[in-house]
């Protein structure tokens, strides 16, 4: 049976709409069902564009939290600087924030939706996946059911960490393709039955590792985002 793939398209604002929908479509001609997405909802969204969003969310796309801002004011010490130069840049937010930080910053974003009237989202995706400082007890408290990180998916209902191998195509200089490419390499040789995560940044189609891209939607059978606790151990 083919490896699943779990697709969600991320940093989904305002000011990356156009490219994001430029990414469904490419999806879509590749023959994927709707894709996750990752709404950072602390932009200023207009009513045109949150109506565009609720189209996508009743096309089938189901929606995740993904920070407030995606970018920080000020780096979190040594670790996060490290973090920064060599993952993040700018936009791990939560790597700023102490645990009471992190926790207003899940809060606002999950309420966010019910505020422009969008069903609860479930799963929640912190920027760059680093979810910072914050106990999973803490975790457990909050109202999103799924938190992504790097290895995988924390369900707070099973208190349970799902291993999921990622994919991942942000390559804007040649260090981050060549980094990317390894890394790639060794998720897909690590995912065996398990489903693996492609995760998609909206200027991926313009950057190095593009073709790789459309070679991992055939490669693996896309299938969207069910809920974690439903996918092989």
């Amino acid at each position: 049976m083919p490896t699943r793939a779990l697709v969600s398209v991320h940093d989904l604002m305002p000011e990356t709409l156009p490219a994001v929908l430029e990414i469904l479509a490419f999806l879509e001609r590749h023959g994927c069902p709707p894709a996750t997405l990752l709404v950072v909802p602390g932009g200023a969204w207009s009513p045109e564009q949150l109506a565009t969003l609720k189209a996508l969310a009743r096309a089938g796309h189901p929606l995740a939290g993904h920070g407030w801002h995606h970018r920080i004011a000020r780096l979190g010490g040594a670790a996060h600087w490290l973090h920064s130069r060599l993952i993040s840049r700018n936009v791990a937010e939560h790597l700023a924030l102490d645990e009471d930080g992190i926790v207003d910053l899940i809060g606002r974003c999950f309420d966010w939706f019910a505020d422009q009237g969008f069903a609860a989202p479930t799963l929640y995706v912190p920027p760059a996946w680093a979810m910072g400082r914050i106990a999973r007890a803490r975790l457990a408290a909050l109202p999103f059911r799924y938190y992504e990180v790097l290895s995988g998916v924390y369900d707070t209902d099973e208190g349970r960490l799902r291993r999921l191998p990622l994919l991942g195509y942000e390559a804007d200089t040649g260090l981050r393709a060549a980094f990317l490419r390894f890394s790639n390499g060794a998720s897909r040789a690590l995912a065996g039955r398990r489903p693996i995560r492609i995760a998609i940044h909206p200027f991926d189609l313009g950057l190095r590792l593009a073709d790789d891209l459309a070679r991992d939607l055939h490669r693996y059978t896309p299938t969207g985002w069910p809920e974690p606790h439903a996918a092989p151990a």
